[in-house]
């Protein structure tokens, strides 16, 4: 279809492989595998496989083309922002898919392009097959190690798309809490008094803020490749933003993301000290185990309010999944956690 002097392609493969065309500078370019990988539920990843006549990128290529899925949530950064951050981590040493490309030519969903790393991102088989992870303690290492070198990206004007930094991380998210509860409460007149307990209880006790740095916000297992034992590439942007340091470090040790091992702390893989030490040795802030059950409780909140949210969404009737309506459920369990993380601490 022309629309004046602009192609709209429907097909997004299509479009796709008209896109890589000019942005390769190439005189033909194929794309000869199409094919969405497993997992993303807030955005769709898409395996391909391209093969690129002349330019700069001549060659065969193992690419993913990473685009917005139906079930894209409101607080999910944009593509060209996504792009922008792991362009930002790459810089900073942070072991991410090399970004290539990005499209947003307004002629469909904006998307972007970075090269395909080998490995296993599965939660349950990292946290339980040695096969995998023969040496957990070095695996946990690395992942303190990198996330150190991504909490060196602090706020520059060549991020000022992020927004401000809060001045008090901590503080900020409880009232961001205590507003999305009080919105799933209304329609039903639902209580949730574990969670507002959790809040109170943050409120607190919550710590004075260290200087902001750029966050992943969602680090964990499930979230990461491993291959050949070793941390291949983190995964997952759309979340990431200023913010205190320590919520990172909590949420990877959070028990929400140890998987088919629970007492393996440092996300199902290994034992919170490697993985702490790993990040004072790259240079981040000292950190003791104890100081992080703050930033666990903060996390079993932040995941309730998300899995809450998202269990609205199909009982709203906005988006039918069964996926989404059986996310609730492990509500119960998080705060349960909440409840033990703060047993004995006013």
């Amino acid at each position: 279809m022309i629309a004046g002097d602009r192609i709209s392609l429907p097909d997004p493969r299509a479009r796709a492989q008209a896109f890589l065309l000019k942005a390769c500078g190439a005189s033909s370019v194929a794309i000869e595998r199409w094919d969405r990988l497993p997992g993303g539920a807030i955005q769709e990843n898409i395996a391909l496989d391209v093969r690129v006549e002349s330019g700069a990128f001549a060659g065969r290529h193992e690419w993913v083309l990473r685009t917005d899925a139906p079930s894209a949530v409101a607080v999910s950064r944009s593509r060209p922002e996504e792009f922008r951050i792991l362009r930002a981590a790459a810089d900073a040493g942070v072991r991410v898919p090399e970004p290539l490309f990005v499209c947003d030519d307004g002629e469909g969903p904006d998307f972007f392009v970075m090269q395909r790393v080998p490995g296993v991102a599965a939660g349950h088989r990292l946290s339980k097959d040695d096969r995998l992870v023969p040496d957990r303690g070095s695996l946990a290492r690395e992942l303190g190690e990198n996330l150190a070198r991504l909490h060196r990206v602090t706020p520059a004007p060549d991020m000022d798309f992020l927004g401000e930094a809060p001045a008090d991380p901590a503080r900020a998210s409880i009232a961001s809490y205590r507003r999305d509860l009080d919105v799933l409460s209304s329609p039903r007149g639902e209580a949730w008094p574990a969670l507002e307990w959790g809040l109170a209880w943050c409120a607190r006790n919550a710590p004075g803020p260290l200087p902001a740095c750029l966050l992943h916000r969602d680090y964990r297992t499930g979230n990461y490749l491993v291959h050949e034992g070793r941390l291949a590439a983190v995964l997952d942007w759309e979340f990431a933003g200023w913010g205190d340091p320590r919520e990172d470090l909590g949420w990877m040790l959070a028990r929400c993301w140890r998987f088919a091992r629970p007492d393996r702390e440092a996300g199902g893989i290994g034992d919170a000290a490697d993985f702490l030490a790993g990040y004072a040795a790259a240079g981040g802030r000292a950190t003791t185990r104890e100081e992080t059950r703050y930033w666990q409780v903060m996390a079993h909140l932040r995941w309730a309010v998300i899995a809450l949210q998202q269990a609205e969404r199909h009982r709203s009737g906005s988006q039918r999944s069964l996926e989404l309506a059986l996310t609730a459920h492990i509500v119960p369990d998080l705060e349960h956690e909440i409840l033990d993380l703060t047993e004995g601490i006013a």
